[in-house]
């Protein structure tokens, strides 16, 4: 059953020609990708068919099938600044989720036993505690916990989340979603992936996830140079077809050449007849120059920046340890880095990843152990917030305040413009204002300036967001030759797998494991470990006569009004305590906090991880009976 038709549709901006009489069609069930370079279109072309632009173009036609529920995610949300994050998620159509949109009102209400009362009944009558259920898990998955926080207060991570979120809660039937993966952490995109393979919907999304594409996608649609090419198949399937299209194509422009060639010569001795033949014969050889100058126009982005020399003393942590009050993020490690050590970092929000790095470049001190620093080290360091450029700036300037030359290898240097070349801003953009730059070239003018530093010693905080694949594999190739260190920080999979030699697991409870191999490996241990653990304790279980005595005792068939009621508060309870704890170590990564200060926090930090305990053993105990 075809979900999307799309017909002769165009997106023209003055002489750029983002897409041209492009066809398209979606049929239920199906998994589609579009993939292409930064500033191709792809965030238009979406922008076009959820009917937020208009589409150009004589007998251009966009049409969805009648009855379908579509949701569109945007890669900015935009959202009401004094709402909270109950009114963005709760604002429906949906019967029942009114209901229980008035249901967690009455909750978070003050001595309103009536309206609490009122609002379980038709909780009740509309079975909808199943629901309920299911947007507490979702909103747990994306990590939104305060729901009465308003979105003046959130950061662009938490707008995407929650919007996200929001999304999955309506259950529509054809989702549309615009870089979905960004601001999610490795084991949310993981859910997603298994949320998003469901055969019964479907799914129109941009990524430049890798991996997501490989497991999510049945369909990839490359755009470029105005045109949609259309793959079946997986990211892998793509590439060989991509390949083998692009062969193709250099065999018609081998041929294209030689016959340029043969025209050159004609149009070079200047016929004096001009006939009508003639005059077409001129108009065939500047067609084909532009034909063959349009194909080998392909820009690559090219970093080989020289590298500073490196000693044989890098890196060593001492056994170093971390805590604030009975939080431990990093306890009695020990590590040396060796030469050319590419290695990642893994782990929960909250283990202490960031704080490691800003340990290693003694932006904050540890609590017992030593950091020792090469003579010869110089970091690199890319955060992941990114350049603070000023805004009435033009991009030249921004590489012109670091040097007007830089050092390439064998000896030789590069003026500022020329480098910006080389990370492909054409000299008009380089006169543009650092305030029209797009997301993903402001990434790359970032990169820029932390390279132009010369560092041997690369730590890279989420430094895929917004690069386009093609960039992605440029930047891949780079680290992966690069004469120095690198240690990265990425929720994408496949980046990491492809550069790093091993990583660190930050498992929580200040462990750190050291572990030799990718992301994919860990993964594939530790799903192997957790399925020897369940069948243990399937076989402990069944062979336990307590055990078998116990599943025959009569199990209680629901709480009570009072016991949901507490239930619900818990969960609420927990939820404020964790965004607290997550404040405080916020507070913490501040170099310039009080000695008093930090005291204080401590302690508010260990009452708050006992009340925490209580809390989740008490909600543990009531679980068991929903």
């Amino acid at each position: 059953m075809n979900f999307l038709t799309v017909e002769k549709v165009s997106k023209i901006y003055g002489d750029k020609v983002l897409f041209e009489n492009i066809n398209l069609q979606i049929n239920e069930g199906e998994k589609v990708a579009i993939v292409a370079r930064n500033g191709s279109g792809k965030t238009t072309l979406m922008r076009v068919l959820s009917g937020e632009e208009p589409g150009e173009g004589e007998n251009a036609s966009i049409h969805f099938k009648k009855g379908i529920k579509i949701g569109f995610l945007k890669q900015e949300p935009e959202f009401k600044e004094d709402d909270t994050i109950l009114d963005c998620i709760y604002r429906s159509d949906n019967p029942t989720i009114k209901i229980i949109k008035e249901y967690e009102l009455a909750l978070a209400a003050e001595n309103n036993e009536q309206a609490l009362e009122e609002a379980t009944t038709k909780m009740d009558d509309a079975k909808a505690w199943e629901m309920e259920a299911r947007i507490k898990e979702t909103l747990g998955r994306f990590a939104v916990t305060d729901i009465n926080k308003h979105v003046s207060v959130l950061s662009g991570g938490q707008r995407k989340r929650i919007a996200l979120a929001k999304q999955i809660i309506e259950e529509p039937d054809f989702l549309i979603l615009d870089e979905p993966t960004n601001h999610l952490d490795v084991e949310m995109i993981e859910w997603l992936e298994n949320y998003l393979s469901h055969p019964s919907l479907t799914v129109l999304m941009v990524t430049h996830d890798r991996y997501f594409l490989e497991v999510v996608c049945d369909t990839i649609l490359e755009l470029e140079k105005g045109k949609l090419y259309k793959h079946k198949g997986n990211y892998s399937q793509f590439l060989e077809r991509k390949a083998s299209r692009e062969q193709n194509e250099d065999v018609v422009l081998d041929k294209t050449k030689k016959l340029l060639k043969r025209e050159l010569d004609w149009v070079r001795r200047s016929p004096k007849a001009r006939t009508s033949k003639s005059k077409s014969r001129v108009d065939s050889f500047y067609n084909l120059k532009e034909s063959v100058e349009g194909k080998e126009k392909n820009e690559k982005l090219q970093i080989d920046i020289k590298g500073q020399r490196m000693g044989s003393k890098i890196v060593e942590l001492l056994y170093i340890s971390k805590s604030y009050g009975d939080l431990k993020l990093i306890e009695n490690f020990h590590y040396k880095f060796k030469k050319n050590e590419k290695i990642g970092i893994v782990g929960k929000n909250g283990t202490g990843k960031s704080t490691f790095l800003k340990m290693l470049t003694k932006e904050i001190r540890p609590d017992e152990g030593k950091v020792v620093i090469g003579g010869t080290i110089v970091f690199g360091h890319y955060t992941q917030n990114g350049l603070q450029l000023e805004e009435d700036k033009r991009v030249i300037d921004v590489v012109r305040d670091i040097a007007e030359y830089i050092p390439l290898d064998k000896g030789q240097k590069l003026s500022a413009a020329g480098l910006l070349e080389r990370f492909l801003f054409s000299r008009n953009q380089q006169q543009v204002y650092a305030s029209q730059l797009s997301g993903g070239e402001r990434r790359r003018l970032y990169l820029l300036t932390i390279l132009m530093t010369n560092p041997n010693f690369l730590i890279l905080d989420e430094p895929t967001n917004d690069l386009d694949i093609i960039s992605l594999n440029i930047l891949e190739d780079f680290l992966m030759e690069f004469p120095g260190c690198v240690l990265i920080v990425s929720h994408d999979r496949y980046f990491m797998d492809k550069v790093v030699d091993h990583i660190f697991v930050f498992e929580g409870d200040g462990k750190v494991k050291n572990f030799n191999g990718n992301y994919t490996q860990y993964k594939r241990l530790k799903s192997a470990e957790q399925k020897a653990a369940s069948k243990a304790a399937s076989k402990n279980k069944t062979s336990s006569p307590k055990a078998s005595r116990q599943s025959d005792e009569p199990k209680a068939k629901k709480l009570s009004y009072l016991e949901q009621k507490e239930f619900s508060k818990l969960e609420k309870d927990i939820m404020k305590l964790e965004t607290r704890k997550a404040e405080i170590m916020e507070l913490f990564n501040k170099p310039d906090m009080a000695g008093d200060k930090i005291e204080e926090l401590s302690i508010e930090l260990g009452d708050i991880g006992k009340l925490i305990a209580e809390k989740e053993e008490r909600w543990g105990e009531l679980a068991e009976f929903i």
